[in-house]
C-alpha cells in the first residue's frame, strides 16, 4: 500500500465539473492499493499517516502532527501508484489490486481514519480533477508492503 501525501492549505476534487470532496489546512493524500495489500498494511498507514509530524510548531520545526492542528485529510484513490516502468515506456499496473479488492480496502482506509479526523475523499474508480495548494511544499511517500 501506498500514500502520496501532500501538505496542503486547502485541496478539492471535482468529478463531472460537481465538487464531492473539498478540505482546508491537511493532507491530500493519493491512496494506491497492491495486489496483496490487506487491513494490515491499511491499519499500519492509517497510524504512521495521522501521527506523521511535519506541520511546524511555535518555533518553526516540524513537530506537529495533522490531529494537532486540527488538519482535514482529503483521500484519493489512485492505481497509477502501482506503475511499473521498468520495462518500454508503456507503465505497467499488474501490481496494482484489482478493482472491487482496491476499493474495499481504500474504502477501509477511509472508514479508520475518519474514526480519528475529518475525512473527504473522491470517487473511486471515476475520472477526477484534482486542485490544491500545497504548502511548503510538502509531500511525502508513505509505503507498507
Amino acid at each position: 500500500m501506498r500514500l502520496l501525501v501532500q501538505r496542503v492549505k486547502k485541496a478539492n476534487v471535482d468529478v463531472n465539473e460537481k465538487t464531492v470532496g473539498n478540505i482546508d489546512l491537511g493532507y491530500m493524500v493519493l491512496v494506491g492499493i497492491g495486489q496483496n495489500d490487506t487491513t494490515k498494511e491499511a491499519d499500519y498507514l492509517v497510524n504512521k499517516l495521522l501521527n506523521l509530524r511535519v506541520f511546524e510548531d511555535e518555533n518553526g520545526k516540524m513537530n506537529l502532527n495533522i490531529k494537532d492542528v486540527k488538519g482535514e485529510l482529503l483521500l484519493i484513490s489512485q492505481f497509477t501508484l502501482y506503475a511499473d516502468t521498468t520495462s518500454g515506456n508503456r507503465p505497467s499496473f499488474i501490481n496494482a489490486a484489482k478493482p472491487d479488492k482496491a476499493n474495499e480496502l481504500y474504502e477501509y482506509f477511509c472508514n479508520e481514519c475518519s474514526k480519528y479526523i475529518h475525512v473527504e475523499k473522491g470517487i473511486f474508480g471515476m475520472h477526477m480533477e484534482v486542485t490544491l495548494q500545497n504548502s511548503g511544499p510538502v509531500t511525502i511517500l508513505l509505503e507498507k508492503n
